[in-house]
């Protein structure tokens, strides 16, 4: 990112923020209720999509004392027995996720959001409101004032330089991380140190004595070729520092739609399995149909105890937005392809191939086309009274049972993959 004379923004090329928010979910609850929280070790645990007590994050503090995300519970407790717990409140992070998104998008309109508590921004034509540096100061200080929760922001020419950049100094860091910074700061890490690269790839390039994000970027690239595919020019680059991948809005239709959810125990009962399904189908068709959308296919996941996972679809007669109909094929494609008896450990139901409503043809049936905007005016009229009062005061009695399925209602317990809903459906604004 060479330097012009506009303060700090190159003559060709761009420059991208990563704003990842710190020890999130735990600041969030600190910055409500400071008297409870602040400066001490907090951790929230107790996600309803997980079967055991299992720490989903912590705080600086609680850090100190050797608590980790992902910990058991009772194993946390035991390095801190001070340790607050805090069962997880979605409704309240995605309050705060749209109050920081919402300061993002005042200082560009190229705002990609990663996850509920990250995001980039593209702050190439921003150079009239301040350097690049300005800039991240100025947005880390608003969201420290205004939402009192600390920030780490990574300035640099490329989203995975720029997310690497924001790893570097936590909490409330700001660091630049320039290509020509690449060889001195990153050739000496191992290659998991790379964004992207997982634990797997870690191991097969050890395998061909590749350690270090130096030896990664000076392979041979027909090597790498013949071992990753065409990602394996990728891995390449990336360790060059070179990345082109745009910073896309956060606006941009859905590929697909689903859910997931984990049982308390192992279900091998068929009326308790089907219940799961009617559920995670509500929810998939209360999410499509607020997007405005109409979906062609739909998929299950099924895992078992040892974490085997299949996944199967059909392509549906024509394009739906009924949870009914997403219900009634999750079923089939359960009985069809699971054997009856066998346990299962987590089920989920996603749509695909989705299309905008408006533009999506629908055939209409002989002996349907009368009902069908009645149907549609009972579906709107439902989804009106659950949008007011909740989900939980419209149900059929096939929905009711003690399972995380029948939770995923609950906005302040249902996390993971509603998550990013609240970005899409309802814009940035202030909660009502």
């Amino acid at each position: 990112m060479k330097p012009s004379n506009q303060g700090g923004y190159p003559v060709n090329g761009r420059v991208i923020l990563h704003i990842d928010m710190n020890a999130f979910y735990c600041s969030v609850h600190e910055a409500v209720e400071p008297e409870k929280y602040k400066g001490k070790p907090v951790a929230v645990a107790g996600s309803v999509e997980l079967r055991k007590g299992i720490i989903v994050t912590c705080s600086y503090k609680a850090r100190e004392k050797g608590v980790r995300t992902g910990m058991l519970v009772g194993q946390a407790q035991k390095l801190c027995p001070e340790l607050i717990l805090i069962k997880p409140d979605f409704d309240l992070y995605r309050s705060f996720s749209r109050r920081f998104m919402k300061i993002a998008y005042e200082y560009s309109p190229l705002v990609e959001a990663m996850s509920i508590d990250e995001c980039y921004i593209d702050i190439t034509g921003s150079k009239t409101l301040g350097t690049p540096l300005e800039i991240a100061h100025t947005i880390q200080d608003r969201i420290r004032e205004e939402l009192h929760l600390p920030c780490s922001i990574g300035v640099a020419p490329n989203k995975p330089l720029a997310k690497m950049a924001s790893d570097m100094k936590k909490p409330n860091g700001i660091s630049v991380l320039r290509k020509r910074d690449v060889p001195k700061v990153l050739w000496p890490e191992p290659c998991s140190h790379l964004f992207g690269i997982g634990k797997k790839t870690a191991e097969k390039l050890k395998r061909l004595q590749i350690h270090t994000l130096g030896q990664l970027a000076n392979a041979d690239e027909k090597s790498l070729t013949d071992h990753f595919g065409i990602m394996g020019a990728v891995l390449k680059r990336s360790a060059n520092g070179e990345d082109h991948s745009p910073v896309n809005p956060e606006h941009e239709q859905s590929k697909s739609i689903g859910h997931t959810t984990t049982p308390p125990s192992n279900y091998t009962e068929r009326e308790a399995i089907h219940r799961v399904f009617l559920n995670l189908s509500d929810q998939v068709g209360r999410r499509l149909r607020r997007q405005g959308l109409m979906a062609n296919t739909v998929q299950i996941t099924i895992r078992d105890p040892d974490m085997k996972t299949i996944t199967r679809a059909a392509k549906l007669s024509e394009p739906s937005e009924n949870a009914d109909i997403f219900y009634r094929e999750a079923c089939k494609l359960f009985d069809r392809h699971w054997k009856r008896g066998e346990p299962v450990r987590s089920l989920g139901v996603t749509v695909q191939n989705l299309t905008a409503k408006q533009e999506t043809p629908v055939q209409l049936d002989l002996f349907d086309y009368e009902k069908r905007p009645l149907k549609e005016k009972l579906i709107q009229t439902m989804d009106a009274l659950r949008d007011k009062y909740g989900d939980h005061v419209i149900l059929t009695a096939g929905m009711l049972g003690d399972d995380p399925s029948t939770l995923i209602r609950n906005s302040k317990i249902r996390g993971t993959s509603l998550q990013m809903d609240h970005l899409k459906l309802r814009g940035l604004e202030e909660d009502e």
